[in-house]
């Protein structure tokens, strides 16, 4: 009878991870429901600063200009001909949707220029330049 109650004893003595899995899966939903995600316009950029910037709202429209002169919206990049047409549906989509360009710092200024006449020409209502502001 003791050897039944050795085996007994071995087979009980394992430890039990499901209370451990049961918390990292609550801090896994934590962090998820917690995050703030950034929309980016797909290029890297250096911004100017500007003493003036301040936040806009989350559903703007980020227009990205490179460095090169290549425009980019929502990650992908477009040509100045067919901005005005994606512009037209985001705004169809959303009629007070603000844009903001993303321009890098040593961007050539005819292509904001050109961005900013497309922005107009989709009837966009508000139309600002992004900035770093200045400390």
């Amino acid at each position: 009878m003791s050897f039944v109650k050795k085996y007994r004893a071995k087979e009980n003595s394992g430890i039990d991870i499901a209370p451990m899995l049961d918390m990292v899966f609550i801090l896994l939903i934590f962090f998820v429901v917690t995050s703030s995600f950034v929309r980016e316009t797909g290029i890297d950029v250096n911004k100017p600063k500007a003493s003036s910037a301040e936040e806009l709202a989350r559903e703007s429209i980020l227009i990205g200009i490179s460095r090169e002169g290549t425009i980019h919206i929502n990650e992908s990049q477009v040509d100045l001909r067919t901005l005005r047409s994606v512009l037209l549906q985001l705004v169809a989509e959303k009629p007070d949707r603000t844009a903001v360009i993303v321009s890098d710092r040593d961007a050539p200024s005819g292509k904001i220029v050109d961005v900013l006449d497309e922005c107009n020409l989709a009837k966009v209502r508000k139309v600002s330049i992004a900035a770093n502001k200045e400390e």
